[in-house]
């Protein structure tokens, strides 16, 4: 087994996912941030719960969910003829509600600190808020964003309990970095567990340094 296609696979995964999350996570980052609404309690605890629930609990709920006979995955084989367990598409999204919170929180926090005052002279200027979002909100939010990308995609490019319960483990399918390393160490492989982890942790490391680099540097100016 080419030992290079679990790590493109995740690497993949990780990309797909976070371009993801950054589109979908932004609105509820910024309803999250602005709202008195009383249901916001909620929804904050919803979109927090992959943080503390146990992977196997979250992707067992999934693989149900996304099977054949699940309310989304009976929808997508009657669009599509295929599965979505078992398949790249069912890791997309199994990822994305796994790194959630990890896209959600970073920017939601950003949004937060933001000085309401300079939207509304922006408003009181004739900005619609689309308009004020992109060129207020936005570039005086990218420490979030970029926060955002770096910690879902390592969060998606290391999870392995909810990907095995959703994907399974098919060579050049479903088969990441993680799941791969737990087949080596099964089968006693421990040299190429060993440069597969390898692989891992210096991209974490190198990804970690480099967020708390730009971050300094980002509170500097």
């Amino acid at each position: 087994m080419n030992l290079f296609d679990p790590l493109w696979l995740s690497a993949k995964l990780a990309f797909v996912t976070t371009l993801i999350l950054i589109v979908v996570g932004t609105p509820i980052a910024w309803w999250l941030s602005q709202t008195p609404s009383r249901w916001k309690p909620i929804v904050q605890a919803v979109v927090a719960m992959p943080i503390v629930l146990p992977p196997t609990v979250l992707g067992f709920y999934l693989l149900i969910l996304l099977g054949p006979g699940g309310a989304v995955g009976s929808w997508w084989v009657s669009l599509t003829g295929s599965a979505l367990t078992f398949s790249f598409a069912g890791l997309v999204i199994a990822s994305c509600i796994y790194s959630l919170p990890f896209a959600v929180q970073p920017m939601q926090n950003a949004f937060a600190a933001l000085p309401r005052t300079l939207l509304e002279r922006a408003w009181t200027l004739g900005a619609t808020r689309v308009d004020a979002f992109f060129s207020i909100v936005v570039p005086m939010s990218v420490r979030g964003f970029v926060s955002a990308m770096v910690l879902a995609f390592a969060h998606t490019l290391g999870e392995f309990g909810v990907v095995l319960m959703v994907g399974g483990n098919i060579p050049g399918e479903t088969r990441v970095v993680s799941i791969s390393i737990y087949d080596h160490v099964e089968s006693l492989n421990y040299a190429a567990a060993h440069r597969m982890s390898l692989v891992l942790l210096a991209f974490a490391f190198v990804v970690l340094l480099a967020m708390f680099l730009v971050d300094r540097r980002w509170s500097r100016r």
